[in-house]
């Protein structure tokens, strides 16, 4: 699996902007890839969701890394 890092910079070099990891986490969730609870966060709403429209190329970041 690839570290956030790696898809971080993936996504710089392929569309030019740079991710959160809060958007990275949140794109896992949302295509049901395993995610550990970070031990800062305080509940299950985040304060940063990714938004919809980096979601498509976040995705397409996971198919490059063989994720889903």
């Amino acid at each position: 699996m690839a570290s956030y890092q790696e898809i971080k910079n993936y996504v710089l070099e392929k569309h030019g902007y740079r991710v959160k990891s809060g958007w990275i986490a949140h794109a896992k969730e949302v295509y049901n890839i395993p995610v550990r609870k970070a031990p800062n966060r305080k509940d299950n709403e985040r304060l940063w969701p990714c938004p919809k429209k980096r979601l498509e190329q976040i995705k397409e970041a996971f198919t490059h890394f063989e994720m889903i």
